[in-house]
């Protein structure tokens, strides 16, 4: 899905912060400004949601993950509907320090909140108090809101998407120390040169953050369908070349059982010239 010039317009992706609160490296990205307000060059926003999407594909196609982070109220909604129907992990409360850089803690609570899951299932809640099932309880709940969104990610996203880079700096950095690229919505207030792909635009508007979702999401999905076409040509060029080769296999069978026999019947003739020579 590609989004135009006319519809970020209308979702109003060109407004940014009070000029007194920008960041002098959003410069390129700025077209002008109006009433003391920055306006964003949607021209370039277009161009750089296409080469976001692009490269999302890419990732998606390869059969990689990637972690979308919204924990604004603006994004939270968009972001969990839009990942949830790709299959992408995301989280949309709070980025809980050291998701990334100390991931293997992170899988651990994940973990635990599977044993809770078994334990309510194989009985065993029924045999520990009424305090501690409230407590266990409670627990599961805090985990499930806070890494719910996770639970499938097994090994470390190959690239983040962030609405609101500046909120979510800690997620950005983290990234950064792992060398995981960055694709951001980056308003007039942050700094783009911590991004490895940016898309200007107002981060704060509901309907510019779903527009832009809706462009890489459809990037993404596309790149997963092509995915599977790639992998079941894959599996039918397979069977067709164990098609081809049965023969082949079969005559060597044929070939390697023939010649077992010719050496079975020469041993056994063997003492019969023994016995003559004799």
């Amino acid at each position: 899905m590609r989004t135009n010039f006319d519809e970020l317009l209308q979702a109003g992706a060109h407004f940014g912060h009070l000029k007194r609160k920008w960041n002098p490296a959003m410069a390129p990205y700025i077209f002008m400004e109006r009433n003391g307000i920055h306006i964003i060059d949607l021209n370039k926003t277009v161009l750089k949601i296409e080469e976001a999407a692009e490269a999302l594909k890419n990732i998606a196609k390869s059969g990689r993950k990637i972690l979308f982070v919204g924990t604004k109220k603006q994004a939270q909604d968009a972001i969990a509907s839009r990942a949830k129907e790709i299959g992408m992990p995301y989280i949309t409360e709070r980025w809980a320090g050291g998701m990334l850089t100390n991931f293997p803690t992170i899988r651990k609570a994940v973990k635990k909140m599977s044993q809770i899951d078994k334990m309510m299932n194989d009985g065993t809640f029924s045999n520990i108090s009424k305090r501690e099932r409230l407590q266990i309880t409670r627990q599961r709940e805090k985990l499930e809101k806070n890494l719910g969104s996770i639970a499938d990610l097994t090994r470390l996203p190959s690239a983040l998407f962030v609405v609101d880079v500046m909120r979510e700096n800690i997620a950005v950095r983290e990234a950064q120390r792992l060398g995981i690229p960055v694709f951001g919505i980056v308003d007039t207030n942050s700094n783009p040169n911590d991004i490895d792909f940016v898309i200007p635009a107002n981060d704060d508007a509901t309907k510019a953050i779903e527009l832009i979702l809706d462009a890489v999401c459809g990037a993404i999905r596309e790149g997963l369908e092509e995915r599977k076409v790639e992998r079941a040509d894959e599996e039918a060029a397979k069977a067709q070349q164990e098609g081809e080769n049965a023969p082949k296999r079969e005559r060597r069978q044929r070939v390697r059982k023939g010649g077992k026999a010719q050496e079975e019947n020469a041993e056994e003739a063997a003492p019969e010239k023994e016995e003559e020579a004799e």
